[in-house]
Order: C-alpha cells, then structure tokens, then sequence
C-alpha cells in the first residue's frame, strides 16, 4: 500500500456504483485532511445514462488504520459553492426509457442500448440524445422546474425567467462550474423557468458523505428507504432486504445540517472505510420535499480520523449548535443552576450531564426511518426504545433528513452513555470545544 498522505486532494468520480471490490484513492492518515471538488448530483446524473446510480460521487478515499467495525469521525470544516447557477425541481420518470429504475439502470427506447452514452443537442427537455442512434433518451422530465443563479457572496439564489435560462443552457457546464473529470450532462440544458422571481437563502450542505456500502450498491440508493427500490429489482444490482439492511452504510441522507461546522460519525464496513461525498445542495429545508434541491459543485474541506471498535449500525450526526432542536441544545449556566436548585428541592442526590447526539434512521417511510433511528439509538446505549423514545420527546426531537424515509433522532444523551460507546470525547469536542 501506499505511504498515508496528511492532505487528499480529489477531484475523480466513480460510475455512480459504490463497490467495495474497487480500488480506493489514499490513503489518508487518520487524522488527516480530504479536499474535494465535488460534482452536482441528483439531476445531472439522472439525465446522463452511462451514470449508474444516479449520483455522481467522489471515488471513495481509505483512511490509514480503518479496520471493519470501527468508525470515521468526519469533521466538516467547510463548505464552498462554485456552481454560477444550477437548475431543478420535481420530477416525472418516462416510460420505456429505463429497466425498473430510472436512476440505475436507463435502456434506450430506440435502439435498446443499456447505459448508453449520450449527446446534447440544442436545449430543452429533449437535448439529451443517444449517441448510438439519435434517440430521445432522458429518463426524466420536470413537472415543474426552476433555473437559478447565486450571488458571488453566496447569500442568495433568485429564480430566473425563459431568457436568462436559456442563456445559461447554453454553456450549462460554465455556469454550473463542472469539475473537468465529471462526464454529466448539465441539467441548466433544460432550461427549465416554472418559478421566476423567488428568492431562496444559500446555507450548502452535503447530501452524500459517508463510508462505502460492503456490497456494490449504487450511489443514490446506499440508504434504507431509496435503497428498497433495490429489493427484487429487475437489473444487476438487485437485493434482498437482508442484504440491504446489512450492508447499507446510510451515506446518502440529505439533511440539511450536515454542513460546515458539524461532525458525522459513520460506520465502517470496508477495511479502509471508503468515505466518499457528494450530491451538494446550495440550500434545502426540512425533507427535500419537492424530491430535488439546487445541486451544485463546491470545493469541500474534511478532517477524518479513526474510532476503533465502535461498531455503529449507521450514521451518528453532531450539528451545530444553532441547528439542534430547542430541547436538545446543551444546558446554560443559568438552566443548570436552575435545575441543580429544583433537584434539592425535591431531594433528587444528582442530575444528569449529558450532550446532544443525532442518530441517523432510514427506512421505506418516515415511520420505519424512525423505528430504525430509535433502534440503533437503542442498541447504542444498551438501553430500550421506549427509554429512547423518552428521551427524544422531552430533550429533543425527530427530525426529517429526506422525504420519504430519512430522519434524525436527536436527544440529550447522558454523558455515562457517552462515555460507555467511545463518543464522550467527540461529543465534548463538538458542543464544548
């Protein structure tokens, strides 16, 4: 193997496939640093067919010293856009144009060709064509669509009218600030200008980071509810519940607060772990409702070190301060003298010390993301859900990451608990310096 870098400068992508039987760039040095150009995801691999998984992430990176069962602390230190605009918005698969799922595996309708490579012709919904025989081959069209372009200070996004849009379609990989190693048709070819005039606050975020799946899965699907669309699919890359519960690493989570600033913890499943990260959104609320946010590109600062034998289930998030739930947010002084005060007033010897934690559930629906969330929860602790479900509901909150089956299960998690699963030094770190 290679001798460990302290700093991983990225800038490849893979097929859209995470396969753990693949070589990874790296390593890194636990502890060390990955700086990364991502690519947009969601909609510019959506209409780009040799693109397997619908996502276009960074290949993934060994971290020195990862072994199977310990865990990556990722510290997000920060995030740029350097999309000029991008465009998006809710989509409509075509049928005929795919084997059982759009993202994964398109099928040309003319000349049958699987994951063919594609043309732009023109502008519009109909610019993406097959190279082998001409055909219309996006599998997916927008129901109601938007172009839209940032401020240089990253502030603020507004929505543009036909003309700007179609502007911008026609030097779609400018403006979209498309990394030269990235082979996606830009999605600004559509041009698409539903919504005009709106203007929407910039706060980017990673919709991909985490550590390779053990079984190849692809990209968009390395999560428990797009990754059902896998079970008993028609293509290769076909699962079983049981496979997907096992191997899923829970990397693909679109939420909002995995951002500059937060820490995620995620589980390794690899030996070298194989972060990998993507799919960056120039703003999103709670959910990403409409299915589909501003993807851009960006520049990306990471810190990664190792947790040994910390055998996650899946992903641990630690937010900043600012986007935790009131009832979770860490105790003041002032709360804390307050409660110490009421405790001997009622002859309570102690009170607990505890720190926030967010853990990761995903599922086929926001319900079974939940049961998943307060299970790992659970198991975590050593504790029982109902104990969990406690906790969540009067120190915190359950929080959606994506519609429909992606949430956080945020709660004020004593600090003996901490201590007992390897996390009180990383939680301390995070929300008290």
């Amino acid at each position: 193997m290679k001798k460990a870098v302290e700093t991983l400068f990225v800038n490849t992508f893979i097929d859209g496939i995470l396969d753990p039987e693949k070589d990874m760039l790296g390593p890194v040095k636990d502890g060390g640093h990955i700086i990364a150009n991502t690519a947009p995801g969601c909609w510019g691999p959506m209409i780009t067919p040799c693109i397997k998984g619908g996502h276009e992430v960074t290949k993934p990176i060994y971290v020195e010293g990862a072994e199977i069962g310990d865990a990556i602390v990722i510290k997000i230190k920060s995030i740029e856009v350097t999309s000029l605009a991008t465009a998006s918005g809710n989509d409509e698969p075509v049928e005929g144009r795919f084997l059982g799922d759009p993202f994964v595996a398109v099928k040309c309708p003319g000349c049958g060709t699987l994951h063919p490579e594609t043309v732009i012709k023109g502008i519009g919904q109909e610019a993406i064509r097959c190279a082998v025989c001409d055909a219309d081959i996006t599998p997916f069209i927008f129901t109601n669509g938007y172009t839209i372009a940032f401020h240089e200070s990253g502030n603020v996004g507004v929505t543009l009218p036909k003309q700007a849009a179609e502007k911008i379609a026609e030097n779609g990989r400018h403006y979209m600030s498309t990394p030269d190693a990235s082979v996606q048709n830009p999605i600004v070819t559509f041009a698409p200008h539903d919504l005009t005039g709106v203007v929407a606050r910039m706060r980017p975020f990673l919709g991909q980071l985490g550590t390779t799946p053990s079984k190849a899965l692809p990209d968009s699907h390395n999560a428990g509810d797009f990754g059902s669309f896998l079970v008993g699919a028609p293509h290769d890359y076909a699962v079983t519940q049981e496979e997907l519960d096992e191997h899923r690493t829970d990397g693909h989570m679109d939420i909002s607060r995995v951002r500059a600033g937060a820490t995620l913890i995620c589980p390794v499943k690899v030996a070298g772990g194989g972060v990998y990260l993507g799919d960056m959104h120039a703003m999103q609320g709670d959910g990403e409702i409409a299915g589909h946010t501003a993807d851009v590109a960006g520049i990306v600062h990471l810190q990664v070190s190792v947790l040994k034998g910390a055998n996650l289930e899946g992903p641990i998030l630690l937010p900043n301060v600012e986007d935790l739930p009131y009832t979770a947010k860490p105790l003041t002084d002032a709360e804390r003298r307050s409660a110490e005060a009421l405790a001997a007033r009622w002859g309570v010897a102690e009170i607990e010390q505890s720190l926030p934690i967010s853990v990761v559930g995903t599922g086929v629906t926001l319900n079974a993301a939940t049961d998943n969330g307060m299970a790992r929860a659970a198991k975590l602790f050593g504790v029982t859900v109902p104990e969990i479900m406690n906790r969540a509901t009067i120190t915190g909150s359950i929080e959606i990451g994506r519609h429909p089956g992606v949430v956080t299960v945020t709660f004020l998690a004593p600090l003996r608990y901490l201590e007992s699963s390897k996390l009180d030094h990383i939680v301390k770190q995070q929300y008290e310096g």
